[in-house]
């Protein structure tokens, strides 16, 4: 069940200068993280719902500064139990919800999934 909240207008946020990611150079981006909950599918399930969210349930968390996570953290582990290594096995994790975003992840190219962990290890 998907828990979508109304929304004002947000601000954006617009990216700087990278030399490394020139592709990502002023880009926009809201400033705003909607803090839904995601059926996030069977292989992510702990089990026990809480209020209103079933087992499959997960809120997730805003991606700002997940490159640093190794800076900060001293690992790369993600997901709430630490399961994935690193962004690409967090991102084939998932279903539920988002089962077509995995989809469309494996169908990249080799080249194209380097630079979608790229931006995800910039932000």
């Amino acid at each position: 069940m998907r828990r979508a909240a109304a929304h004002a207008t947000w601000p954006e946020l617009v990216t700087g200068e990278s030399p490394e990611l020139p592709e990502f150079r002023a880009s926009a981006c809201a400033s705003v993280h909607r803090l839904l909950l995601h059926d996030m599918g069977e292989g992510l399930a702990d089990g026990r719902p809480v209020y209103r969210a079933s087992g499959r349930d997960w809120r997730t968390p805003p991606l700002w500064g997940l490159g640093l996570i190794q800076k900060v953290n001293g690992h790369t582990f993600l997901l709430h139990d630490g399961r994935a290594r690193n962004a690409a096995e967090a991102v084939l994790w998932h279903g539920g919800e988002a089962l077509g975003a995995r989809e469309a992840f494996q169908m990249m190219s080799a080249a194209d999934r380097a630079a979608l962990v790229a931006f995800l290890n910039s932000l």
